[in-house]
């Protein structure tokens, strides 16, 4: 055998890496005009939420806002105000009618709708969205009730267009570097998870100051379950490799009674008060024990109603050691220096930083909640340019959404087991991690 190539063996492979190379500088090309190309956003919710996200994406560069919608003339022109102040052409303005939206929704002028209004209308608004063919971020819950759930994957399955609910807590950085040890192994096999959603909000969110009822307090006279679930299981899904490589089997919740809502106006207004005597249907505490098909737990608690700081509560243990967000500190069988003491996460956030975070800090940290939301919606952007996935996918936004009717049948049945629905149709089994991979 002669060492080397002849001619023609030579013009074939040179004809094959010319060929090659002309695709990848077509593919470059692309993608340094999707790079370039502005993303026109629709905004469905304007309220405090709403103009937060924008006031977000108004600080990132080729994102336009074409139009903006709201059921309130006031909040609908305070964010078409707040696009003007940067520079930006004024949007056209949808208010009045709860279904105007939809007007918004059929314009050929957008490429993604963002989705920040009451809770009732995420799952319709987030259906009609991908509908029209419209890449579609939802704030949380992406979803209330199972009906609800199987109408987003149902919907994105029929259109491929990518519906990613916008859960900030999955992006938060210590969450991504808990998240790089894991899958480097230094926990070992996961085995089981805490999660909670522990923030006072009687004051602020389902009443007002004044102690008059908002439309999240709508909520806690109609439901007993797990009303705010997804901050709780933001990162949990990607640490537990849930909906790819393990599902949720079935889940069981039980809840207290209510007592802190009556408490709290008997205090503040006196026992006289409407809503100091008002019959409440939510508990005060509900906790939701889930087992998976691998055989892994995940405990989830709502505590929304009581007096406490914030927290959630996260702890991650697996047959190594475990990482604890309450103490920020680990412990790893054979790394950490001293036997069954615990010691400190931020050196391992520093080693295990994710690159998300790295490539993103300086403007994340500008950002809102801590940064979390400019890498959220700038993810989210870059895939509505590049027509690529989500970070979340719909698989994974019903799955956390799911936990609120998954708790509110079991706390019926005298928290009896509820069966779990697989939203991937059998395909967690051998679907891949894609949350968060480098």
């Amino acid at each position: 055998m002669k060492d080397g190539i002849n001619r023609r063996e030579f013009l074939g492979k040179s004809a094959g890496v010319a060929a090659g190379l002309a695709a990848v500088n077509a593919l470059t090309a692309r993608r340094i005009q999707a790079a370039d190309a502005p993303v026109r956003v629709g905004v469905i919710g304007t309220g405090n939420r709403g103009r937060s996200l924008m006031g977000t994406m108004l600080g990132m560069p080729g994102v336009l806002f074409p139009a903006v919608c709201d059921i309130n003339p006031d909040a609908a022109a305070a964010a078409s105000a707040i696009v003007e102040k940067a520079g930006l052409p004024k949007p056209e303005v949808y208010v009045g009618d709860a279904l105007h939206y939809r007007d918004l929704i059929a314009r050929d002028d957008l490429d993604a709708i963002i989705i920040a209004t009451y809770w009732q209308w995420h799952a319709p608004m987030a259906v009609d969205a991908m509908k029209a063919g419209k890449y579609t971020g939802v704030e949380v819950p992406a979803a209330l009730t199972f009906d609800e759930c199987r109408q987003l994957v149902d919907t994105h399955e029929q259109t491929k267009v990518p519906c990613m609910m916008l859960e900030n807590w999955s992006f938060r950085r210590d969450n991504l570097a808990v998240l790089n040890m894991i899958r480097q192994g230094l926990l070992g096999e996961m085995v089981h998870c805490h999660c909670a959603h522990s923030h006072d909000c009687i004051d602020h969110w389902f009443f007002d100051t004044q102690g008059n009822i908002r439309w999240g307090g709508e909520f806690l006279l109609k439901r007993n379950c797990d009303q705010y679930p997804t901050h709780s299981l933001g990162p949990v899904l990607s640490w537990l490799d849930i909906n790819c490589g393990d599902a949720f089997d079935y889940c069981t919740s039980a809840a207290t009674d209510s007592r802190g809502i009556n408490a709290y106006f008997r205090r503040k207004f006196g026992p006289d008060h409407p809503n100091a005597q008002r019959e409440y249907k939510q508990g005060d505490i509900v906790t939701s024990l889930v087992r998976t098909k691998k055989g892994k737990t995940i405990v989830i608690n709502y505590d929304m109603q009581l007096p406490r700081p914030y927290d959630n509560r996260w702890t991650v243990q697996g047959t190594l050691g475990l990482y604890n967000e309450q103490r920020d500190a680990v412990y790893i069988e054979g790394r950490s220096p001293k036997y069954h003491e615990w010691e400190s996460f931020p050196p391992y956030q520093a080693e295990f930083d994710h690159a998300w975070w790295k490539a993103m800090e300086a403007e994340a940290n500008a950002a809102g909640h801590g940064g979390t939301d400019y890498l959220e919606l700038s993810l989210f952007l870059k895939a509505v340019r590049e027509k690529g996935p989500t970070p979340i996918d719909v698989y994974d936004s019903v799955t956390m959404s799911s936990l609120i009717p998954l708790s509110e049948a079991s706390i019926a049945q005298g928290s009896a087991p509820v069966p779990c629905h697989d939203y991937t149709r059998g395909q967690w089994a051998t679907r891949k991690p894609a949350f968060a991979v480098a």
